[in-house]
């Protein structure tokens, strides 16, 4: 692992944990070059996956986009980072496991829309209204009125 201080190629693993949930592999790091400590965490990865976006352009499945797009719906809202993390991580799982290589930006954002729906009701308007291009007070209103209905 390369320092991110001095880049230096060569750093030393001086502790190494599992996260709670057990998903992941925390290490502590030192770099004997430069002296600095870091932290790198390790997870399984299934598959490389390739998201399609709407334009047709592919690039890499990038989880912590994933992750900052939910944490953003869910700003200020009573959801605990851990739980959070949870579900991300199984939507992860999920799309590993899906037997696709390729997954277009709409099963994605369905998935995330499930998935928010049952952690928090806020969280997912919030992000409904970016997913399905909100433009005026009444699309709130539709949506909200539907989710209403649902219940």
């Amino acid at each position: 692992m390369r320092c991110p201080f001095c880049g230096n190629e060569d750093t030393q693993v001086k502790d190494s944990r599992p996260t709670d949930d057990n998903s992941t592999i925390r290490r502590r790091r030192q770099c004997p070059n430069c002296g600095a400590r870091f932290t790198t965490f390790e997870r399984v990865q299934l598959r490389e996956l390739t998201v399609i976006k709407s334009t047709g352009q592919r690039e890499p499945f990038d989880r912590d986009k994933l992750a900052r797009s939910m944490q953003i719906s869910l700003r200020k809202r009573p959801v605990d980072a851990d739980r959070l993390e949870r579900v991300v991580n199984g939507i992860v799982r999920r799309l590993e496991s899906s037997g696709e290589s390729e997954i277009p930006t709409a099963a994605i954002g369905e998935i995330v829309m499930d998935a928010l729906a049952h952690l928090d009701q806020v969280g997912y308007v919030r992000f409904a209204s970016v997913y399905r291009n909100f433009r005026e007070a009444k699309d709130f209103e539709d949506f909200v009125g539907k989710l209403g209905e649902h219940e």
